[in-house]
């Protein structure tokens, strides 16, 4: 079955951009302009992804958002024209899958909106915690034996490095803010910014051929790491 991507958007002209190139990729599209509007429609259609803009009119993208994870897992990627890094922080935090800033290119919204409902079914189905092992690329990590392996290569990591590469690796595609990684290596009330810094650039050295320019561990600037998608 097509997916049914909701689509919350209230300048037309991109609307109309958006919706044609989802429906000419093998989406279904349902559209809504308002906020309230979009929490209704999420509840009655149920689709499949949400592309959500931040500035609608009658209530703040982040105020929907919230409203929708308080009861819905439903994949969310954020469209926006916002390109602060506090604001991207903060969606990312509320769980939104991931951050477009508009302008943006057809082949990137794709790749996101792929990467997204991947996200989505594993967490419906309960696999992403359950895999015993992930390839990308040339890397590969076995969980179960705690090994990773680049290019048939065995990469002796840290403890700390391991549980570094192995959630970011169960995510791929999708960026973890600093305060999300952190709190799951270190704790709650752990402020470890800059050990995270020095861990993942040791990481790189070990698994990147060009640490300065990373292929595995992309760096969302102020926001976080993504591991690339699969």
């Amino acid at each position: 079955m097509e997916p049914l991507i909701l689509v919350v958007e209230d300048d037309e002209t991109i609307g109309n951009f958006i919706s044609a190139v989802l429906t000419a990729n093998g989406y279904k599209v349902i559209r809504s302009t308002g906020g309230k509007e979009a929490i209704q429609m999420n509840a009655s259609h149920i689709p499949d992804l949400i592309l959500l803009d931040l500035g609608l009119p009658d209530m703040d993208g982040l105020e929907v958002l919230k409203n929708i994870r308080s009861w819905s897992k439903v994949p969310v990627v954020v469209v926006s024209a916002r390109g602060y890094e506090r604001e991207k922080v903060e969606a990312l935090d509320m769980e939104a899958d991931d951050y477009i800033v508009k302008p943006f290119g057809t082949s990137e919204l794709l790749a996101r909106i792929r990467t997204a409902l991947r996200h989505g079914v594993r967490s419906r189905e309960g696999e992403e915690w359950q895999e015993s092992s992930v390839t990308i690329g040339e890397l590969e990590i076995d969980f179960d034996k705690r090994i990773v392996q680049m290019a048939g290569e065995r990469i002796h990591l840290t403890p700390i490095e391991y549980k570094i590469m192995a959630l970011l690796s169960r995510h791929p595609g999708k960026v973890l803010t600093h305060d999300y990684i952190i709190k799951e290596i270190w704790g709650p009330y752990a402020n470890e910014s800059r050990t995270l810094r020095v861990n993942m650039a040791n990481i790189r050295r070990k698994i990147e051929k060009n640490p300065g320019e990373p292929q595995y561990i992309l760096t969302e600037m102020g926001v976080g790491y993504r591991m690339a998608d699969k």
